[in-house]
């Protein structure tokens, strides 16, 4: 039998090949690993569905590949060997007489555009990000008449690309063919043009791995399709740190570090409560902004493939000691990739804390389809006027990104004035053990 990739989670189409774990021969014991695979930004393994040999490999490390497709084959333990049918060589195939050349792809592709019609059972549109989505509004094209050419049909800038080039093929049917130069989308850079970095120096190459195009796909997707706005404000910590010292001990005992992190994260679940609309989503399709009753916030993990956003889930209803567990956990499993798809879903926020490695001021980019993400600084020391005298306190910087299509500027203060409200005046009775 063949193994096929199946689905693995929902929206996930496809994946690269990180590790295969068998060999060809070898005996497998059913949902032995056979083989780990990176998807999105998530590596995970995938299980032999029966004993047997394993009869041959089909797909190599570094290989992408799509829901549905063969990994290998695998000989149930005792069944006689099947062998694939020899495929004919040009000198055993029977000779057929030369039929008349099949028509040009440039002369099927007026026809493919007249012809293709995007169809969906449940009414939904075709499958494609936000930035598509966007080009495709402005230049008034009709993205059900594209055919994807991603996985599961998915339509990238390029298939846009392609159609208009097809469309002018059509315009000016008959005259100078207009397919030399492909139609660029209003602020796109053209993938043709190639630059030789090695006339200046010496350089060296290395393949955007799987994780790091899909961060780059979805941080260009957030740039490109959300109005953002920045709010900017400081929190005085200083009270928090010391409440921090003084129970960090017995939280380590308990197997917890307590971190500002976690500080953070209980302060945003009861602010997230209190204005639903930063826990909101847009349905751009039916013009609805989705209010979410769960709170799972995200996480920003800096890992060595890059930066990770596992999901904590239900951090309003968890206490400190529980935060600072799972945070913990959560942390030491994503940098390890042993994260699961179903772990990095289903944030409604996001934080991210660059205070850890000096990270100060910064602007972070939303986490889509969420509408705002707090950005954390480094702590410092600062003087600070407090009754008219002069004193020395811990400053954090911190930046709250949201989406003013669902937050108006009101909407960010009021969040951010009490998300730092919870922060400076931390009640010292969450802190303690039950």
């Amino acid at each position: 039998m063949d193994v096929k990739l199946p689905r693995l989670a929902e929206g996930v189409e496809s994946g690269t090949v990180v590790s295969i774990l068998v060999a060809e021969g070898q005996e497998v014991k059913k949902d032995q690993a056979i083989m780990e695979l990176e998807t999105q930004k998530a590596v995970g393994s995938i299980p032999a569905p029966s004993s047997g040999i394993v009869t041959k490999i089909y797909v190599k490390q570094g290989m992408e590949i799509a829901v549905g497709q063969a990994l290998m084959a695998i000989e149930a333990s005792g069944a006689p060997s099947a062998r694939p049918a020899p495929v004919p060589t040009p000198e055993s195939a029977p000779h057929k007489p030369s039929s008349a050349p099949a028509p040009s792809q440039s002369a099927a592709a007026p026809a493919a555009v007249e012809n293709y019609r995007y169809e969906s059972k449940s009414g939904a549109p075709p499958p494609a990000p936000p930035s598509v989505r966007k080009i495709a509004r402005e230049l008034d094209i009709d993205l059900t008449r594209i055919r994807g050419s991603e996985a599961g049909g998915r339509i990238n800038l390029g298939d846009v690309r392609g159609y208009i080039q097809r469309l002018q093929e059509i315009a000016f049917k008959g005259g100078a063919p207009m397919a030399s130069q492909p139609a660029a989308a209003p602020g796109a850079s053209d993938p043709s043009e190639a630059i030789d970095f090695a006339q200046w120096g010496p350089i060296r190459r290395e393949k955007m791995s799987p994780l790091r195009r899909t961060v780059g796909r979805r941080m260009v997707e957030s740039w490109t399709t959300i109005p953002k706005i920045n709010q900017f404000a400081d929190a005085d910590i200083t009270s928090l740190l010391a409440l921090r010292k003084k129970h960090a001990e017995a939280y380590e005992k308990k197997g917890a570090h307590l971190t500002l992190t976690a500080f953070f994260l209980l302060a945003l679940g009861r602010a997230l409560k209190k204005h639903p609309r930063a826990n909101a989503s847009i349905d751009e399709a039916s013009h609805e902004i989705i209010y979410k009753d769960y709170c799972h916030i995200g996480i920003a993990v800096d890992t060595e493939g890059g930066l990770i956003v596992p999901t904590l889930r239900d951090v309003d209803r968890k206490s400190l000691l529980q935060i600072s567990q799972e945070l913990h956990a959560m942390t030491e499993k994503t940098r390890q990739r042993k994260v699961s798809i179903e772990e990095l879903q289903g944030g409604t926020f996001t934080i991210s804390n660059q205070g850890s490695i000096g990270g100060s001021h910064f602007t972070p980019i939303i986490y889509a389809p969420q509408v705002a993400i707090l950005g954390v600084g480094q702590g410092g020391q600062k003087p600070v006027v407090i009754d008219g005298k002069v004193a020395i306190r811990t400053i954090v910087p911190l930046c709250l990104a949201y989406d003013h299509r669902v937050l108006d500027g009101a909407d960010a203060v009021r969040f951010l004035k009490d998300v730092i409200a919870a922060v400076e005046n931390f009640a010292e009775a969450d802190l303690k053990l039950k």
